[in-house]
């Protein structure tokens, strides 16, 4: 297959697969609003489709979707004065009367919505007119006794969509890209962050300007160096709202890693071995060459391939961080970090006993995490300990294994949280 077939391929993988099942809910959510504040019937009056969903730069898997619920202007004497933990009530109090099986719940700045794979973030919000003649919204913080801040989600929509226009509709699947490298590399970014570093790198350069899927391949090259290049900051400009978009964790070393990636599998264009290069950019959904599958297959009958992948069993929206490093033991001795070991390029030979053990996390609120463990290479098919099941940690946030045999071998790590993984960390384990 040509660059462009795989890349069209991979962005058809990508596409939201619940939209029906979202804008439904959305309407319910809307109706019940509706029927509170304006005695209505309507399910879609009164409320705006925001974040990755509402500028169109969501992927499969998004599980975290924002709508404003507009508020009348009439109620704003009611609410005004310190009573933004009672709107934020009010509006939790309307929707489970409608659907009291529903998990509601207040959070600082929201009513949290929450179904089985994703949920709903509704901010009501009040509609105002600045001097500039641009609307804008005041929501409730309920923060230190409550206060009113600002969004403009409109024009941050409006400045994505006229930019896609201006580079030949690549910056929102230039967006959706992005988000499959985040999913796959556990990398810490928000939906608005993605969207506005794209729309910054596109807005740099014209080499894209009038670029099809053929050269899909350089703008990810090219991005994610842009990426690997950019000074640490707390925060960016979003484009329209010039807002402040913050930045939870450094994203640069693993676009860095993103772009040697990039460059490996630009060399193989045209080769057996692309589409498995690409995939350790963009993850699961970048499609496999049937060929190789094929051989996989005739090759499993001497060796059985029992690898899972997280994709296929929940939803993969990054949202936190988690970290993973590994003791090193022999004899009952611990001797070194794994991690240390391979900044060092200290070689791990066979025979040790390994500790895997996560070392940061900051999921909030309780969540279940899982492991794979997946020797790679021929002796692993020889032995038939290839591995790569996915199975539940044990309650102590560690896993014992051993380095039996030489080899590349691989580890990693999932936190889910409402059927969702919104946390990964792997470490690669080369055994000499």
């Amino acid at each position: 297959m040509s660059v462009a077939d795989i890349f069209k391929e991979f962005l058809n993988n990508l596409k939201v697969d619940n939209a029906e099942q979202v804008s439904l809910r959305y309407g319910e959510i809307t109706k019940s609003l509706n029927q509170k504040f304006r005695d209505s019937e309507s399910t879609t009056a009164n409320t705006l489709q925001v974040g990755s969903y509402g500028r169109y730069t969501g992927i499969k898997g998004i599980s975290d979707l924002d709508m404003l619920y507009i508020m009348p202007k009439s109620k704003w004497d009611t609410y005004k004065n310190g009573k933004q933990s009672q709107l934020l009530t009010d509006v939790k109090d309307a929707i489970k009367a409608r659907y009291p099986k529903t998990d509601v719940r207040v959070d600082r700045l929201v009513v949290t919505v929450t179904y089985q794979n994703f949920h709903v973030e509704v901010q009501p919000v009040f509609e105002e007119t600045g001097e500039d003649g641009e609307s804008y919204f005041q929501y409730p913080d309920t923060y230190n006794g409550g206060s009113w801040k600002v969004t403009k989600p409109r024009q941050e929509m409006k400045a994505v969509k006229d930019l896609n226009d201006q580079k030949n509709k690549n910056l929102r699947l230039l967006c959706k890209m992005a988000r499959a490298w985040r999913n796959k590399h556990g990398v810490v970014m928000g939906g608005l962050l993605i969207d506005t570093l794209a729309f910054n790198f596109l807005k740099s350069t014209s080499e894209y300007d009038d670029k099809g899927y053929i050269y899909f391949d350089w703008m990810s090259r090219d991005f994610f160096k842009y990426l690997s290049e950019l000074p640490d900051q707390d925060h960016y400009k979003a484009p329209g709202s010039n807002q402040n978009v913050k930045v939870k964790k450094k994203f640069q070393k693993k676009a860095k890693e993103a772009y040697e990636l990039c460059l490996n599998a630009i060399k193989a264009e045209e080769s057996s071995n692309q589409n498995d290069k690409w995939k350790k950019v963009y993850g699961r959904p970048f499609p496999s060459v049937k060929a190789v599958e094929e051989s996989v297959e005739k090759a499993s009958a001497s060796w059985r391939n029992t690898e899972e992948f997280i994709e296929d069993q929940y939803p993969v929206d990054i949202r936190y961080n988690i970290s993973l490093d590994c003791d090193v033991s022999q004899n009952g001795f611990r001797e070194n970090s794994l991690g240390h070991m391979l900044m060092k390029k200290i070689p791990l030979l066979a025979n040790k006993k390994l500790l895997f053990r996560v070392t940061e996390c900051d999921v909030p609120g309780g969540f279940t995490l899982k492991w794979k463990v997946l020797n790679r290479g021929t002796i692993a098919q020889r032995k038939d300990q290839v591995r790569g099941q996915i199975v539940n940690d044990e309650g102590y946030r560690r896993k014992n294994e051993s380095t039996t045999f030489q080899g590349e071998h691989f580890v990693e790590c999932y936190a889910i949280q409402g059927g969702v993984v919104v946390a990964r960390a792997s470490i690669d384990v080369p055994i000499q």
